[in-house]
This record gives structure tokens, sequence and C-alpha cells, in this order.
């Protein structure tokens, strides 16, 4: 379901495409290992492209949507809102990342390519649940009451939920594809399909996407009612996720090395999911302003990340003391 003038959804897909392919096209021409720095010069470019679009929907926001209920502050303090859920929930992708990475041992150049590529479907498979979410929402507003439940869930289990050793080649999809395809036993450069004796088989590097791709699904069921808590206009869910999820690679290689560090992070995003589990169920008996909401949600993650690191760093004072 798609809301306010048809150019603005053109122009801002346009635009997409035209990073993606400035980044494989130019940026990644040629496979390799993406330096902490070079990641982190690419989460600033991303974050600052956000902000940038974010004081557009701040100061155009009546020409952007006319007709919108929400005022031009209101509008972007949604879009904030939004962008930051789904950016810290992202980092719950990384640790599975993180983890996928190593059990198949995908060598470190070939990972940006299996991540953008999963991004691209990732763009895809969201920009779907979206609109269906939004269509949905308009159309039966008691279907809030179940994001909400359901959200609620999610953030009590992820709280209490412990971490198991992963078993990706159990997933559904690359069963699948091993029943109909046969895979190759070792890595084809960054090559996804190759050809042997004429026959077209599948490279270990494709079942990671396979697996990364199915996992991004899975956190998008997630992660996108949480936004509907924030706001149900949709050019503003799908522009905030869209914005998150294109920092995700550049995120992912400057976390990778460290995210062991952010011991009560998840808890943090338990948290969150929670509170705006909570929000969507009370919507008709008390709103919560979207500025307090914003305090919260950055007020846990902060809270969340110092107690993290306080703990580490108590934890390498005891290593330090034994050690002596």
């Amino acid at each position: 379901m798609i809301e306010g003038p048809i150019w603005i959804w053109i122009a801002f897909n346009v635009f997409v495409l035209a990073m993606l392919a400035l980044d494989l096209g130019v940026f990644h021409r040629h496979s390799h290992a993406v330096s902490v720095k070079e990641a982190l010069t690419w989460s600033v470019v991303w974050i600052g492209l956000a902000m940038c679009f974010n004081t557009l929907i701040y100061f155009f926001w009546d020409s952007i949507s006319p007709g919108s209920v929400y005022t031009n502050q209101e509008a972007a303090l949604s879009f904030l809102t939004g962008y930051i859920i789904e950016k810290s929930l992202s980092v719950d992708n990384i640790f599975v990342f993180v983890l996928i990475f190593t059990f198949f041992a995908v060598p470190a150049a070939y990972q940006h390519r299996v991540l953008f590529w999963g991004v691209l479907g990732a763009l895809v498979m969201r920009a779907i649940l979206i609109l269906v979410g939004a269509a949905l929402l308009k159309q039966f507003h008691w279907i809030i009451y179940i994001f909400g439940a359901f959200l609620v869930f999610t953030g009590i289990k992820m709280a209490f939920h412990k971490d198991e050793e992963m078993q990706p080649h159990h997933n559904p999809l690359v069963r699948m594809l091993k029943r109909f395809m046969p895979v190759t036993d070792h890595y084809e450069g960054e090559s996804f399909f190759v050809r042997h004796a004429g026959k077209l088989m599948a490279t270990p590097l494709f079942v990671v996407l396979l697996v990364i791709e199915s996992t991004d699904l899975v956190f998008a069921v997630d992660s996108i009612p949480a936004i509907f808590a924030v706001t149900k206009d949709p050019f503003i869910v799908y522009t905030s996720n869209i914005f998150a999820i294109m920092g995700l690679r550049s995120l992912y290689f400057v976390l990778a090395s460290v995210i062991d560090k952010f011991h009560y992070l998840k808890l943090g995003l338990s948290v969150v999911l929670t509170f705006v589990g909570t929000k969507m169920l009370l919507t008709d008996l008390f709103k919560i302003p979207i500025g307090l909401s914003l305090a919260v949600i950055i007020g846990v993650l902060v809270l969340s990340i110092v107690a993290s690191l306080i703990r580490d760093r108590a934890l390498a004072g005891k290593d330090v003391k034994a050690a002596h």
C-alpha cells in the first residue's frame, strides 16, 4: 500500500539502487577483506545520509506527503525513532552473521559480497512485508494488538534466551538446495555458481547467502512490527528501515571483532522490544508521545552498552590480577 506522490517512492528507490551500484561497482569491484577503517568510513556515510534525509523530512514533509496526519516535526521524530530501533535491532543480526561466517569458514575477502547480495534480498523482502503490514493495519485495526503481543513475547523470550550452537546445515532452504542442485566441496573464489564438466553447481558461498537471507527474514518478522509502534506511515516505515539495513554491512565489519564485549546488549534490545510492544497494546488507551519513546529507547540502549563496557573492563582487570 503506497501513500503519497509516487515519484517520491521512485526517487528514493533510484537513490538506493544508485548507492548499491556505486558500492559494488566502484568501491568493491575487487573482493578484499574490509578493514575497520573502511567500514567506519562507510558507517559514517550511511548514518550521515540517514540524518540528511531526516532533515529533509523535517523541512519538506508537507510536500513529501501532502495531507498527512503528521506534522513535519512528528514525521521527523518518527523517522529518527524508527531508524534507531531498526539500527539497534540490526546489531542482533550481526551476532548471528559472525556465527554463520565462522561456521562456514567464509574467507574475509568474500564476506562483503555475501552481505551485499544478502542486503539486496533483504530490501526486497522487507519492502513487501512493510507494504503488506501497512495495508493490514489500515484495513484491520485490531492487528496492532497481535503485533504488540508478539513483540512483548519476543522481547521476553530474547531476555531469557541462551545462545546455542548454530546448525546452519539444518536450514530448510539449504537442505532443499542440496536436494535439487549439487554443491561444490570448496569455495570457488567469489562465485555463487560454477560449471564442472558442463554441470551447474552451487558453491558454499551461495549456501551461506541462503542462510543469511533466511535469517534476515526471521529478524524482519520481529523488527518491522516494532516500527509500526512508532508510526503507521508506510513511507516513514520503509525509508527508516531501508537506511538501517543499508548500513548493516559496514556496521558488521566495525563490530564483528568486538561484538562479544556487548554482554548486556541483548537484554537492552529485549527491553526495547517489550516497550514498543506495550506501546502498541496501549495505543487506544494511552498514546505514548514519540519524543518520550525516543528518549526511552536511546536511554535503554546507552545504559546496556555502558553496563557492558564496565563489565568487560572489570573482567579484564580480574584477568590481569590473576596473571600476576
